[in-house]
């Protein structure tokens, strides 16, 4: 689902590969893959509900649980955003609680020439919230 904001997805995309509604793709050289889902597939490791408001119920999640330290889930924007002053922002919503496995979370900028550039991290958070 689409707003009319570039970039904008809530992850209720019903049948459709949330990859391609959202303009997302997973990075093939990370170690373990994103994946959508909801309270009833993460349990008491995940969050009781979304952060969309009414009846949205599905976000991306990783299982830190079954992953070796140093390993990398990785999603990248399938679109090219181009450099903005004061235009191009990036908002989400992020739950990292309950597990002592849970690793970084970071947002990178890829440069044009490829290198990534860390605008943003954070580690666990002691709050169960969004």
């Amino acid at each position: 689902y689409h707003t009319s904001i570039s970039g904008s997805c809530n992850f209720e995309t019903q049948d459709q590969e949330w990859t391609t509604v959202c303009g997302l793709t997973q990075d093939p050289s990370d170690d373990f893959d994103w994946d959508i889902g909801n309270s009833a597939v993460t349990g008491q490791m995940g969050p009781d509900t979304d952060h969309t408001p009414g009846k949205g119920q599905f976000f991306l999640y990783v299982n830190s649980s079954a992953q070796k330290e140093g390993n990398r889930a990785r999603i990248i924007t399938t679109n090219l955003f181009p450099a903005s002053l004061g235009a191009c922002r990036l908002r989400f919503w992020f739950w990292m609680f309950a597990s002592r496995k849970t690793g970084v979370l970071k947002v990178y900028t890829a440069e044009e020439h490829g290198m990534d550039i860390l605008m943003w991290s954070s580690s666990r958070h002691e709050e169960n919230k969004w």
